[in-house]
């Protein structure tokens, strides 16, 4: 994963892999077709990585925001490698078998019930919105050299206050629908 972080799949060498791996290009070539393979299997083990790790509620999409800031900050390689993977697959077609596509299509299936159940605007389109959320969710963790450039600038220079911004600023993009706030105002004066 470092060597395809670093160097995206073009510039990553399999010689480097194998050498860090304590094993041969053979052994790799082996168990792996190719390059282009083996990058692929760590792309995949890190999208999964990082589905597992952030796991999407569509009724709660700032603490989702929160969980993606906390996850790409605490490991700024993985969103490199993705980013990396990203670029370089940018002409190839998706298909239904592509672990992202598949990511991608159950998280738009999953906002679009939230907005069917009334939890979430239904005046978006689903891929807006997981698009907007992720990036603004992800917004911090490769830019954390900013903060450090402008540290005597800012009010709060914490990361804490970096995940709170993310936070809100996903929270008054998707606030809480006009259903739930009707439920939780009559759950209040209950």
């Amino acid at each position: 994963m470092a060597e395809f972080s670093r160097y995206g799949s073009a510039g990553a060498r399999v010689e480097r892999i194998a050498k860090s791996a304590n094993t041969s290009k053979e052994r790799l070539y082996a168990y792996f077709r190719g390059k282009e393979a083996l990058h692929r299997f760590v792309a995949d083990q890190t999208l999964a990585a990082a589905v597992e790790a952030t796991r999407m509620d569509a009724t709660d999409l700032p603490e989702y925001a929160g969980r993606v800031h906390d996850y790409f900050v605490e490991h700024p390689d993985r969103l490199r490698l993705m980013s990396w993977a990203r670029l370089e697959s940018a002409d190839t077609v998706a298909s239904s078998y592509d672990p992202t596509y598949t990511t991608v299509q159950h998280k738009v299936e999953q906002l679009r019930a939230a907005q069917d159940a009334g939890k979430l605007d239904p005046s978006w389109d689903p891929i807006d919105i997981l698009v907007l959320v992720n990036q603004i969710a992800m917004s911090w963790a490769g830019q954390l050299d900013l903060l450090q450039t402008a540290a005597n600038q800012v009010r709060d220079p914490s990361l804490a206050a970096r995940r709170a911004a993310v936070v809100t600023a996903v929270q008054r993009l998707f606030p809480a629908t006009a259903a739930r706030t009707t439920a939780s105002t009559a759950r209040r004066r209950t």
